[in-house]
């Protein structure tokens, strides 16, 4: 007897865990992973070795505004976060854009259904009307 709510929430376990929205939410979260990687290292590798050509280094952690004794105010590893953030966006906006016109070149080049004919319009149009009459009067 004791059994019988255990085995309900075993079953609705199982249900939930069936359900195909689980799959597509864990299969959208190790592709959300598997991009930040990708998206850091293009940041880190390609884009930050290029913004530390004026400025000698990739990062900006050895500045610091303040020392008292042992505690320093970090602001250079602020702003190496801050840039890091502004270009991973930048760099998720070039990607949605040229993910975007990609799509937009396919659905121009997919070919689009004939419209149509007034004909075929007005046929269906006779035939809805004859159904609701029939089932009109029968009614």
């Amino acid at each position: 007897m004791a059994l019988h709510p255990i085995k309900n929430f075993l079953d609705e376990f199982k249900e939930f865990i069936n359900r195909g929205n689980l799959l597509v939410v864990a299969i959208g979260f190790v592709m959300g992973a598997t991009f930040t990687g990708l998206v850091t290292a293009l940041v880190e590798n390609v884009i930050m070795p290029i913004v530390a050509i004026p400025f000698g280094k990739p990062d900006f952690d050895g500045v610091f505004i303040l020392r008292v004794n042992d505690a320093e105010v970090r602001f250079g590893a602020f702003l190496t976060v801050a840039v890091t953030f502004v270009l991973v966006a930048f760099a998720l906006f070039v990607i949605m854009k040229l993910y975007n016109r990609a799509l937009a070149r396919r659905e121009e080049d997919a070919p689009t259904p004939p419209a149509p004919s007034e004909i075929d319009l007005l046929t269906e149009i006779r035939d809805e009307l004859r159904a609701r009459r029939l089932g009109g009067d029968s009614a």
